[in-house]
């Protein structure tokens, strides 16, 4: 037994190694200052907060403090706030399109959260969320 283990482990160490080599991250590299990429960063960690604390409003059946916090710091009234117009510039035009339309998706959310109805909210946070996930899959920082 230990023989075979001797000649497997190795076999798998270098089957692994290939593995990991072919699956490149094919994401859309976008290089930015140091600075900014910190910038966004620390945006994006806000922005998974954020997500956190609607998904617990929603869960404790408060949809007006989920409207709240994803329009004030989600939403297209957020943009200030996030420097979004020095950021702006460093992105590709599909990247920067899917950002806005995220905050948009966020506005839209608050506004059907507000409506106080739990699945149509549930269902407009997924569009929130779809924006995230579409934006991650594209594109890499670093």
């Amino acid at each position: 037994m230990k023989k075979r283990l001797s000649i497997i482990a190795p076999l798998l160490i270098i089957l692994a190694s290939n593995i990991a080599i072919a699956h490149e991250d094919s994401r859309q590299f976008v290089k930015l200052p140091k600075m900014m990429q910190k910038h966004m960063m620390s945006n994006m960690r806000d922005h998974l907060e954020v997500i956190n604390e609607i998904v617990f409003y929603m869960a404790n059946d408060q949809l007006d403090e989920a409207a709240d916090i994803a329009e004030s710091r989600l939403g297209m009234s957020s943009l200030k706030s996030h420097g979004a117009g020095h950021m702006a510039k460093f992105m590709p035009e599909g990247m920067r399109q899917t950002g806005t339309s995220m905050h948009r998706a966020a506005s839209r959310f608050a506004l059907r959260a507000q409506e106080g109805e739990l699945l149509p909210a549930f269902n407009a946070l997924s569009k929130v969320t779809s924006f995230c996930v579409a934006c991650h899959a594209a594109y890499r920082i670093r």
